[in-house]
């Protein structure tokens, strides 16, 4: 068996499209994936599943209906099931979503 460490810079220089993420790694029955962020996304939420964002790099801003976040390099939040979200990132961001197999970023 060959051991080989997942680069991310490596990983994110094959994706080239905005809020498209891809599976780089699997753990038990959750999924590491890594996207490139721009712009605004879609109001949604996930009923059955926390979602993770960890900003790797640029500054990740998440609405909610009665606030938002702002997620800065190395850092990273949780959004509860359940609670509608909406990721912004006025400039590129690139960040790694935590999730289980199957979930759909635009949610339920």
């Amino acid at each position: 068996m060959e051991y080989k460490a997942i680069n991310f810079d490596e990983k994110l220089d094959l994706i080239n499209e905005y809020w498209s993420p891809r599976v780089v790694a699997e753990l038990n029955d959750y999924q590491f994936k890594l996207v490139r962020l721009k712009g605004e996304f879609v109001w949604h939420k996930h009923n059955d599943t926390d979602e993770a964002f960890i900003v790797l790099e640029g500054n990740l801003r998440i609405d909610f209906r009665d606030g938002s976040i702002d997620i800065g390099p190395g850092e990273m939040h949780v959004v509860p099931k359940g609670l509608e979200h909406r990721p912004f990132a006025e400039q590129e961001v690139k960040a790694l979503l935590v999730e289980p197999q199957g979930v759909v970023n635009t949610g339920d």
